[in-house]
């Protein structure tokens, strides 16, 4: 497995391999890798004949109160994982790299960003599709894989690859949870162990609303107050949002019609978890 410091480095290897007549596979990481990691990591290695994973912490996805001088990591540990589940390369660049003096282009994707995440983190997605195209740039994959569990997050990188024509394929691949049911995340680490027992409420309100959707309901109002209802009732949580949204554009929708997303983020402790499923999906 090699490891790339510098765009150049990355930039060139992938061009030889190009050439060459193979095909990259790209999973864009911050690092800390767990079992939902490696998984993208599964399925990139069979959609691609050389995997690079990238392993950047990028600054312009976090506000100024949140945590990214906290945001775990362990670099050598990552490599042994990746390395394990048949990487090739590991891209690592620093802040130098991504964003030298005089840094001053972004990329923005205007209405998939303004619900949800967006609103309680207005910059963080300029930061995420800004890091994307450059990775993707420096990378230059033929497919992403991305994990849903970011799902307001993969459908606003599809719609930045439609929209600029970029030449690569976007894969999503489905939440990988503990045998709990919690969703797993890098942050889950920061949870002690009465909040973690808290934290599974997130999956358990999903599952009450797949029920409810089951037994006939399709408004939003009354899926959404049985979600709040069962969030509030645990320990140290503190809901941020529970939106029922259409899949393709993030908007709030008043009743479940084709793909339809729940989307949940709750601070439980000092901890910020999302989760969510979709309804009807591929409908």
């Amino acid at each position: 497995m090699e490891i790339f410091r510098t765009a150049a480095e990355m930039q060139g290897f992938a061009e030889a391999r190009r050439l060459r007549g193979q095909k990259i596979s790209l999973v864009p990481t911050m690092g800390y890798f767990h079992e939902g990691h490696l998984n993208l990591m599964r399925v990139a290695k069979k959609a691609g004949d050389c995997v690079v994973v990238s392993i950047y912490v990028n600054p312009t996805q976090f506000g100024p109160t949140e945590d990214f001088e906290a945001y775990p990591r362990d670099f050598e540990r990552d490599c042994r994982l990746a390395e394990q589940v048949g990487v090739d390369v590991i891209f690592n660049p620093d802040n130098r790299e991504m964003y030298p003096d005089g840094y001053q282009t972004y990329v923005e994707v205007l209405e998939t960003t303004k619900n949800l995440c967006g609103l309680s983190r207005p910059q963080h997605f300029r930061g995420v599709t800004t890091v994307c195209a450059k990775l993707f740039n420096i990378v230059k994959p033929h497919t992403a894989i991305f994990g849903k569990k970011d799902f307001q997050q993969y459908t606003t990188i599809r719609r930045m690859v439609s929209d600029l024509n970029m030449d690569l394929e976007i894969v999503g691949m489905e939440i990988t949870r503990e045998a709990d049911g919690l969703a797993m995340s890098s942050r889950n680490v920061y949870l002690s162990t009465e909040e973690r027992k808290s934290a599974l409420s997130l999956n358990l309100s999903l599952t009450l609303a797949q029920k409810m959707y089951l037994d006939g309901e399709r408004k939003s109002a009354p899926i959404i107050e049985k979600v709040r209802e069962m969030l509030s009732a645990s320990p140290f949580t503190r809901i941020d949002y529970i939106n029922l949204c259409d899949a393709r554009t993030i908007k709030d929708v008043d009743e479940i019609e084709g793909e339809t997303l729940l989307a949940l983020a709750v601070w439980v402790g000092k901890t910020r978890l999302i989760d969510n499923m979709v309804f009807n999906e591929n409908s």
